[in-house]
């Protein structure tokens, strides 16, 4: 009877989990191709690859073309990714007598915000995808206390492995992931957590353009040179001219009267139509690695104006101290135009795309106050539970690395940390929170923050709104 008892709400849940998936493949075919989707899916039909967006993505949809075109495969299968690993965590929370937490969890992946996002074949959307599904399938045994089978270790293992392929500062949130879903968190000892998590990331790190210029054959683009390029701009901005003689005075000058630096994002300094001889210029002034190398040095003779711009960047990229109408927030409504033959969705797609802009505006399309609720999470489950620590610890450290190693503000990077600190404090609910000033000390750290967001919001003017008008510094 207990089996039957524990059965049909995980079942339920599985059953609801297939619906939404349903749902969410009606609403939003065949798909929304972006403008890298359409860059890929080229690169796919041609056989022509390289790094500017992750060839292990490109390759996939290569294979997947072999028996269905357009994008209409990739978005399938990131659906069913997405709603497998948050069906399979919804089962086993409500096979644990928890069906509340399941219909939350559901409830959070559901919303317009999420699945609109989940929509755009990108390669935030397929990280997202294969880090949930690996988040289920070992929650699936976890949760239970069973060991996992050799087929679902190797399943997990090489869903991370592709998400950690697939974007380039995944690995912050991919190794971290790992080491709970395995169970290695359950060293007693930090120092050797730290070991194990370190090394997993170095490892992947130093294999990535290995895999991606041997193995999948993809030509180099030159897009590793564009965060060195974005944050010597952002240095010449804060400390002025003389701070980065690579470039003469009046070249820096002239990116100052165009507005061609912004901590929003890197872009204007490669639009060719407004700021791009920024880009050119410092490419041709410092080639290869005489150009990472200068980067490192100029940091650290101006520690103070790279701090500025980096934290700049993330506050723009967190949304915290912003104004309304941040752009690159919506989930696209249409898919871009192209001769491809790759299609958008109709207007229900177009609706719920709607709906979920809508979200963004609002508490929970705000990454800063996901990250305060990941930090948080952290203190609560140091101890008690491991795996609600592997999520909140993957959260963070990718909130974390885009304080050093971004160049844009899209909300769509920060979907893993908003979806693994909700999914951390689903399992973190089962218990009673601590007593003492812990609890009160961590809700008075995130309403102070939002206070300050709602400030924000309310007293600046609002953003110029479309990529267009901030890409001119308008």
């Amino acid at each position: 009877m207990r089996g039957l008892s524990t059965f049909r709400p995980a079942a339920a849940a599985l059953l609801a989990a297939a619906l939404l998936c349903a749902l969410m493949l009606a609403l939003w075919w065949p798909g929304v191709a972006m403008y890298d989707s359409v860059d890929q899916y080229g690169q796919a039909l041609h056989g022509a690859y390289d790094d500017w967006h992750p060839p292990i993505m490109a390759r996939l949809w290569s294979v997947l073309l072999l028996a269905w075109e357009g994008q209409a495969p990739m978005f399938v299968l990131q659906a069913i990714f997405y709603w497998l690993g948050l069906g399979l965590v919804a089962a086993s929370l409500a096979r644990g007598g928890r069906p509340r937490a399941a219909a939350a969890l559901l409830l959070l992946g559901a919303l317009p915000l999420f699945t609109g996002w989940e929509a755009a074949v990108l390669k935030d959307a397929q990280m997202v995808a294969a880090m949930l599904a690996a988040t289920g399938i070992a929650l699936w045994w976890r949760l239970a206390g069973r060991r996992l089978p050799v087929a679902a270790g190797a399943a997990i293992a090489l869903l991370l492995l592709y998400a950690a392929l697939v974007r380039a500062n995944a690995v912050f949130a991919a190794a971290p992931l790992a080491c709970g879903l395995f169970g290695w968190f359950g060293l007693r000892r930090l120092l050797a957590r730290a070991a194990i998590l370190l090394g997993m990331a170095a490892a992947i790190l130093l294999a990535a353009p290995i895999v991606n210029h041997d193995l999948l054959a993809a030509d180099e683009s030159g897009i590793a040179r564009s965060l060195p390029i974005f944050d010597l701009a952002g240095i010449a901005h804060f400390a002025g001219p003389e701070a980065v003689p690579l470039l003469p005075p009046e070249s820096w000058r002239a990116m100052e009267a165009r507005h061609c630096y912004q901590p929003f994002f890197w872009d204007p300094l490669a639009d060719p139509e407004h700021c791009g001889f920024v880009k050119e210029q410092l490419s041709d002034a410092a080639e290869g690695p005489d150009l990472f190398r200068y980067w490192a040095e100029t940091a650290l003779r101006h520690p103070l104006a790279y701090a500025g711009h980096r934290l700049g960047h993330w506050n723009a990229t967190l949304r915290w101290l912003v104004p309304r109408g941040w752009p690159l927030a919506d989930p696209p409504n249409e898919s871009e135009p192209n001769a491809l033959g790759l299609a958008g969705p109709g207007q229900g797609g177009a609706a719920a795309a709607e709906l979920g802009g809508w979200l963004a505006e609002t508490p929970l399309g705000w990454p800063f106050l996901w990250l305060a609720a990941a930090l948080a999470a952290l203190v609560f489950a140091r101890r008690a539970q491991p795996l609600a620590f592997a999520l909140a610890l993957s959260a963070v450290l990718l909130e974390a690395s885009f304080a050093l190693v971004s160049i844009s503000s899209d909300l769509r990077y920060h979907l893993w940390p908003m979806l693994a600190t909700g999914i951390a404090w689903t399992l973190i609910a089962r218990a009673p929170p601590p007593r003492g000033r812990t609890t009160w000390i961590a809700a008075g750290l995130i309403f102070t923050l939002l206070l300050a967001g709602l400030a924000a919001r309310l007293t600046l003017p609002p953003a110029a709104g479309t990529y267009a008008a901030m890409l001119s510094g308008g």
